[in-house]
């Protein structure tokens, strides 16, 4: 095959995504993927990866060690991981969308305590570019089940969604509650902040808390910006200047929960600029 014709394979294949299972490539072991695909037990995380660095790499893997022991009441083997995640990021050249799966071929849910050795899937596929466009949202009554972990059971994520898209919405925030004195938890799959003209309001609530909300939350600190964490009931947003989603792919403006409408703040999108910025970009190796 002339070299052109084998450089542009190469590049097709990158373009299609590097799947490892376990560090091996998946499509060579199809009983873990059926396995993976036909019980729906297990955790994971998803991140940015540019240069082959990450930011927040180490609460990645917090969440992933986390999700191990509440799970499969086993630890999590960070250094493979690790060393399987910059395999992947590199077979995509550096730049990639990266997800860690984690989940066992073995589980039965007839019996769930059964120790297990826990299989990785990372899967690379094409960087997503931030997201800038602002969103409108519909509040929709929904906690997630064990919302404080990252588990594999999106369906009603994507439903809720779809439900939002259907009527008109960009996106669904969920609310715990009913009518206006439900209380703001978190997006599908974002988590939510509120500006006031002066600092930044988190809502409290049953919610998983993002890597991404975290390191924001850590530039905010560095900038002084204030900050606080309290419940935030849905006729209290009208109270706020603004309101943003945050999540790996980085943050977009909300201009609009249910009927309620927020106008331009061109100091806020500076501050979580310069906010997003602080953030340290870790080696995956």
């Amino acid at each position: 095959m002339p070299p052109a014709c084998h450089h542009d394979q190469g590049k097709s294949m990158q373009a299609a995504g590097t799947y490892l299972l376990n560090g091996q490539p998946a499509a060579s072991d199809p009983d873990g993927l059926r396995a993976l695909a036909q019980a729906n037990y297990g955790h994971f995380t998803s991140l940015q990866v540019r240069g082959g660095r990450a930011p927040g790499l180490g609460l990645h893997l917090a969440r992933l060690r986390r999700g191990n022991a509440e799970l499969f009441d086993a630890p999590l083997d960070e250094a493979r991981v690790r060393a399987w995640m910059a395999q992947a990021a590199a077979a995509m050249g550096g730049d990639c969308s990266l997800r860690v799966t984690v989940f066992a071929r073995d589980f039965d849910h007839r019996q769930p305590l059964r120790a297990l050795q826990p299989d990785v899937l990372v899967a690379a596929t094409a960087p997503v570019a931030a997201v800038g466009r602002p969103i409108r949202v519909r509040s929709t009554a929904f906690v997630r089940p064990f919302p404080h972990l990252k588990h594999v059971a999106t369906f009603p994520l994507f439903q809720h969604r779809r439900l939002a898209l259907q009527a008109g919405f960009d996106d669904a925030l969920f609310v715990e509650g009913a009518g206006l004195e439900a209380h703001v938890v978190e997006g599908t799959v974002w988590n939510i902040g509120f500006w006031d003209g002066h600092g930044i309001t988190w809502p409290e609530g049953p919610a998983l808390r993002g890597t991404a909300e975290q390191l924001l939350q850590q530039g905010l600190d560095r900038l002084d910006c204030p900050q606080q964490v309290r419940p935030v009931a849905l006729a209290d947003v009208s109270a706020f200047f603004a309101a943003f989603a945050i999540n790996a792919n980085g943050v977009q403006r909300i201009t609009a929960i249910d009927a309620v409408e927020y106008g331009i703040s061109p100091g806020l999108d500076a501050l979580l600029a310069s906010a997003t910025a602080q953030a340290r970009w870790e080696p995956l190796a």
